[in-house]
């Protein structure tokens, strides 16, 4: 692990703030089209992602129809210098080291925040998460902590709108945002799936939701996004107090990921329930806390008593297996932990 050169974080903090600042739509890899069906003029959207090409059917040739083509090209069209300057800032930190990802995961992401996923309350978490966290706090991670292929996407399935206490709907999230959205249906939803593999690429989304009540397998539907997630039990604490990140690809990806203290405190706890089998994945888990740990204790002390003090609510069994992944540590990431959150405090 080592620290990116000063002005690769300020350039991080810039594409975060122009990502912040509102949406550019770029319209990659979409187009409209229309059909000649009974008699009829129909319009579609579709949707290129390499060489696999899907429509979707918008509604029939009316004004109404023609108008919702026309402002979306238009706002296409006014995001370009936007986007321009945004792939700039891209291209910049590239070159002073941040992380990036594959262009393949680079379009999901893309496409998972064109959908509104992370708008409708969406978090990243896993290992790609992980990976932007070094972005966000000016590291560089060692490279088999940040190795993966899978995409996982966790949602709390109570999500609100805090001034009218109703589920947020994907599609009203996407629709009133003002943003330039488009239904663009990307999940099959014929099945209760949790798992969205790219044929082909070796590359997946999971939805997971915190797990609540007596312990399940059977995948809960969210109504946020109309699809199925897997229960994951003690994710709610993940879920708390996420923040906004970018992913350093194409014109910036802004996404959500958790608060990077309680990530790192809760792969103590992850590490702890592996199946022994898996044990690889345990051992992994703790290397991400020590690495976020080490970071954390030397440039946001603060950050870390507040997501241990988070963690004391937590239930019983929580606790015990936090405090067995503690005891993992290696020890001078126990220390330095030590010296932020004494034995006492951690009681």
């Amino acid at each position: 692990m080592q620290q990116l050169p000063e002005s690769t974080r300020l350039l991080y903090a810039q594409l975060l703030s122009e990502c912040l600042h509102g949406a550019a739509p770029s319209g990659r890899g979409l187009s409209f089209v229309s059909k000649r069906i009974k008699g009829g003029t129909h319009w579609y959207l579709q949707l290129t992602v390499g060489n696999r090409k899907s429509q979707h059917y918008i509604g029939p040739d009316t004004d109404q129809t023609r108008a919702l083509i026309a402002g979306e090209k238009a706002l296409w069209e006014k995001a370009k210098p936007d986007l321009a300057a945004r792939e700039r800032l891209a291209a910049m930190l590239l070159s002073g080291g941040a992380h990036t990802v594959s262009g393949a995961e680079g379009r999901v992401f893309e496409l998972l925040e064109r959908t509104g996923v992370f708008l409708a309350g969406g978090v990243l978490v896993g290992s790609h998460a992980f990976a932007v966290y070094g972005n966000m706090l000016g590291v560089e991670w060692d490279s088999e902590t940040t190795r993966t292929q899978d995409v996982d996407i966790a949602v709390d399935r109570h999500l609100v709108i805090a001034v009218a206490d109703k589920p947020v709907r994907m599609r009203d999230a996407l629709m009133k945002s003002d943003m330039g959205f488009i239904e663009v249906p990307a999940l099959d939803r014929r099945a209760p799936s949790t798992r969205f593999r790219i044929k082909g690429r070796g590359l997946s989304v999971d939805l997971l939701t915190p797990m609540i009540g007596r312990p399940s397998g059977t995948p809960i539907h969210l109504a946020a996004l109309d699809t199925y997630a897997e229960p994951v039990r003690f994710l709610d604490y993940l879920l708390q107090d996420a923040q906004p990140a970018v992913i350093v690809a194409r014109a910036g990806v802004l996404v959500n990921v958790p608060a990077p203290a309680r990530y790192a405190l809760h792969k103590l706890v992850t590490s702890r329930r592996r199946d022994p089998a898996f044990h690889v994945k345990g051992i992994k888990d703790v290397r991400q806390a020590e690495q976020l740990l080490d970071v954390l204790a030397a440039d946001r002390p603060g950050d870390l008593r507040v997501a241990w003090r988070a963690a004391s609510r937590q239930p019983p069994k929580f606790q015990q297996q936090l405090d067995a992944g503690v005891r993992a540590l290696a020890p001078q990431s126990l220390a330095r932990l030590d010296a932020v959150l004494p034995k006492a405090r951690r009681r």
